[in-house]
């Protein structure tokens, strides 16, 4: 006998019997809000100019009445988590999906932790996914990742307001001292036993180095700038490398010109070069984003060979290759990475959407992952273990984030040990959003050594309120 939606959210949830420091929502709220981006970021063949934010305010009580309220923050990110259709009917897509997901998560009345939340509504979100796509009549149903975008900022919300209710880091509110069950509930047996504890750092790092975003579309020099902006931020490469101090560059591609690829690296490779010899800084780094573009993995071999012989050096610079090929691994099996990832990472972005997915890339060939925080906090941390477990690269990567959710990105970065380094291209791109946060950590958006200072992310929950 099947139940309905309402029958499951009010029926006992499949737990053990509650902890005191269980919390129950009481609350839970969103509001979107549109900014117009200073200039547009070129990826996937495609520019974006504009961002609706999806914020989230949550309250959560103990059953001895004490309560907290949290908050959090996401790019919509539509072209990138739902590609394929209009702009607008997307947008609005996920934005009616973000209030079925409010809805199901207001709904949701035991007391439980982050991590069960998460696990139990995750199919009660696809299935909002799938009415949203039937009654919207989309010619594209919402996939997977798309729902893991919009329920994003929710999953953080609750995280951020559990720790705030128990005064800790949200990171060390998903240990065992906090979860009744452990990892083998919620990945596979490989974790009998285990908690997210020894795969969560005790301290936020101190400083974590930050990625700068070459765009497809960015003037390098100022040669190439056809309308100055003249809003006090640089608008070129070889402008913004000494006013951020830039020690790594990632390099959007478009994955179907290969001619095109190799020049614009070794381009980018030339400014870099003439710009770090004026600070007098030798070791910047690059990473290549084809945004899954490459017809085949072919291409990729064939772009290292022709790079490193136009231009060695940057070839040499290259510390991972960031999702080459088509998200969708289960029907492009025959584009492994195991060649490729002899050369250096070959990393899985589009595709990482749960324990399936990441395991799958493995038996392809790739060797690294990019955590998101707009995948959410349950997700990132399990996946953060199993990367770690399965001893594969990391690096946290951004959807254009910019306040509480570039916060959210970082603290993510700065307590999952190993991590690389860390996207932040908001304060490139998308400023605007991220008025007032400079106040309270003016180490994150006020970058001037290539490095994201982590002061205060160690406080009571995310930060991210």
């Amino acid at each position: 006998m099947s139940i309905g939606r309402r029958e499951f959210l009010a029926m006992p949830a499949f737990f053990l019997s509650a902890r005191s420091t269980d919390a129950r929502i009481d609350d839970l709220s969103i509001d979107f809000a549109d900014f117009a981006y200073r200039a547009p970021y070129k990826f996937g063949g495609k520019e974006v100019d504009r961002v609706t934010m999806l914020n989230v305010k949550c309250t959560l009580s103990l059953k001895n009445g004490k309560s907290a309220s949290g908050a959090a923050s996401m790019s919509m990110g539509n072209i990138w988590a739902f590609p394929g259709l209009p702009y607008d009917t997307s947008l609005n897509a996920m934005k009616v999906l973000a209030g079925r997901i409010a809805a199901i998560t207001k709904s949701y009345r035991q007391y439980a932790h982050p991590l069960d939340v998460d696990h139990e509504l995750a199919p009660e979100y696809l299935k909002a996914a799938a009415d949203v796509s039937r009654e919207l009549k989309l010619p594209i149903p919402i996939p997977k990742l798309c729902v893991l975008v919009t329920g994003s900022p929710v999953d953080a919300a609750i995280h951020d307001a559990f720790g705030k209710l128990h005064n800790v880091n949200s990171f060390h509110a998903a240990g065992k001292a906090f979860v009744q069950r452990d990892l083998s509930y919620y990945l596979n047996d490989e974790f009998r036993g285990e908690y997210l504890d020894p795969y969560i750092l005790p301290k936020a790092v101190k400083k974590v180095r930050m990625y700068h975003s070459a765009g497809a579309s960015d003037p390098l020099t100022k040669a190439e700038v056809t309308k100055p902006l003249h809003d006090g931020l640089p608008q070129t490469l070889e402008d913004w490398i000494p006013y951020s101090g830039v020690t790594a560059i990632k390099i959007k591609l478009n994955g179907n010109d290969l001619a095109w690829d190799v020049d614009r690296v070794a381009a980018i490779h030339k400014v870099t070069t003439a710009a770090q010899k004026k600070r007098g800084f030798k070791d910047w780094i690059y990473s290549l984003d084809f945004n899954e573009r490459c017809p085949n993995v072919q291409y990729l071999l064939d772009f290292d060979h022709q790079l490193d012989g136009k231009a060695p050096d940057a070839f040499r610079r290259v510390q991972y290759v960031e999702q080459p090929t088509a998200r969708d691994l289960a029907k492009n099996r025959k584009n492994t990475m195991f060649e490729a990832a002899k050369l250096r990472p070959v990393v899985i972005d589009e595709s990482l959407t749960g324990l399936d997915a990441l395991l799958l890339a493995r038996e392809m060939g790739y060797t690294g992952v990019a955590l998101k925080a707009c995948k959410g906090q349950s997700q990132t941390l399990l996946l953060a273990a199993a990367a770690q477990k399965y001893k594969m690269f990391r690096c946290v990567q951004d959807l254009t984030c910019p306040g509480a959710a570039l916060v959210h990105s970082v603290s993510i970065a700065a307590h999952i040990p190993g991590t690389a380094a860390v996207e932040a291209n908001g304060r490139e791109y998308v400023p605007s959003a991220s008025k007032g946060w400079e106040k309270r950590y003016p180490g994150i958006f006020n970058v001037r050594d290539g490095y994201l200072d982590t002061t205060g992310l160690d406080g009571p929950g995310l930060g991210t309120s």
